[in-house]
């Protein structure tokens, strides 16, 4: 594939098949369909659960023993112990009272923060920012069904940004993918600050969840940074960076290159070599940026660029 025609930008290519076209907008746009056939694979990710920090009634296990959904183990009765737990079956076996402990259970509801602006939708080569970044998060999505988990996500879009609040079972995936593929959909501006995402987040998520913020994070300013880092003092939070090759360097090409949307070209010369070294050390420092900003607040970071499988990356991330 060539920089920036990769993707048959421009009018197109008349002679192109309909599976061509078909296959071509699968990774322009995201689409139900596509998102919908990630529920097997999601099986493949590892578990999306760490120990938790916040006490609530849920599905993962506590340290503590106490009143709860799952049976532990028996000990003898102790004067204060209620009635209603004693095991009657090993008090008749041994011939002295013995009391039932309980494991506390607590649920750890996922949410997702997903980016879908315009510079989302950008690719030179692979499928668009965009397009990588709802696959992921359908994967995760579908996985925390699959764990019986509470789904979540504020999605952001050129309208503004958008809640889904947290359920569980396939009807609240499915209901959370139709709206990413309805606020992807929206075409318009820039659309709203990054900060609007991590704000919406900061309001929904609780203490103990399992929270994952998907974009570009191109416009990464104090505001996301002190809302994020608030996030993380009492959930698990993991920033996903999405990013395409172009950005990390400009190609190596001695004729100009030509960048247009069909109505408005222009030409850039890359035959710069300091210009080329200063965009590519540009980049590098925002990721180590990135990089030392999630290992200061305890937080997971992983990269996914356009070519990537996100399936992939998402197994070593979550490992």
């Amino acid at each position: 594939m060539g920089w920036l025609t990769s993707l048959g930008w421009g009018h197109g290519d008349p002679a192109q098949t309909p599976e061509a076209l078909a296959a071509t907008s699968a990774r322009v746009h995201p689409t139900l369909e596509d998102l919908l056939s990630l529920r097997v694979r999601a099986h493949a990710l590892p578990p999306l659960a760490r120990p938790s920090r916040a006490r609530q009634n849920g599905l993962y296990h506590a340290p503590l023993k106490g009143r709860g959904m799952e049976y532990a183990e028996s000990r003898p009765y102790q004067p204060g112990d209620d009635v209603r737990t004693i095991d009657w079956r090993l008090t008749a076996r041994s011939g002295k009272a013995h009391t039932k402990l309980f494991r506390e259970e607590r649920e750890r509801p996922v949410y997702v923060g997903l980016d879908l602006r315009s510079s989302m939708a950008f690719a030179t080569q692979g499928a668009f920012k965009s397009v990588q970044a709802a696959r992921t998060a359908a994967l995760l999505a579908w996985k925390a069904i699959h764990e019986h988990d509470r789904i979540g996500a504020v999605l952001l879009g050129a309208a503004g940004s958008r809640d889904v609040l947290p359920a569980r079972g396939g009807a609240a995936a499915l209901r959370l993918l139709n709206r990413l593929v309805e606020v992807a959909g929206d075409r318009g501006p820039a659309g709203p600050p990054l900060a609007q995402l991590s704000a919406g987040l900061q309001r929904l998520t609780k203490p103990g969840s399992l929270v994952f913020v998907l974009s570009d994070l191109r416009d990464f300013d104090p505001a996301v940074d002190r809302d994020l880092a608030r996030i993380a003092q009492h959930s698990d939070l993991t920033l996903l960076h999405f990013y395409d090759l172009f950005e990390t360097a400009l190609p190596a090409l001695d004729a100009p290159l030509r960048v247009t949307h069909g109505a408005l070209s222009v030409d850039f010369e890359l035959g710069d070599r300091a210009l080329a070294a200063r965009y590519q050390q540009r980049f590098d420092a925002r990721r180590q940026h990135l990089v030392d900003y999630c290992r200061t607040h305890r937080m997971g970071y992983a990269s996914i660029s356009t070519l990537e499988d996100p399936l992939s990356v998402l197994k070593q991330a979550l490992a």
